[in-house]
């Protein structure tokens, strides 16, 4: 499953929406994108799953690329 992940570059960073960032990463579970990530240091925001409509509108955009770890 495919998973749109909201984060801030650095761990101590409080979220401002202008400097949030975005990735996609295939996983399994929320819990699996965290665990796949936590050797990056981000400040995770929010997590969603993205499929169907979703997961074709996201897939059209520029920025679409999904992450593999």
């Amino acid at each position: 499953m495919i998973f749109k992940v909201y984060f801030q570059d650095k761990i101590n960073e409080v979220p401002v929406r202008e400097r949030t960032n975005t990735l996609y990463i295939e996983a399994t579970s929320e819990e699996d994108v965290r665990s796949k990530l936590i050797d990056r240091g981000y400040n995770i925001e929010f997590i969603t799953p993205v499929d169907g409509a979703y997961l074709d509108y996201e897939k059209q955009s520029e920025n679409y690329k999904v992450l593999e770890i």
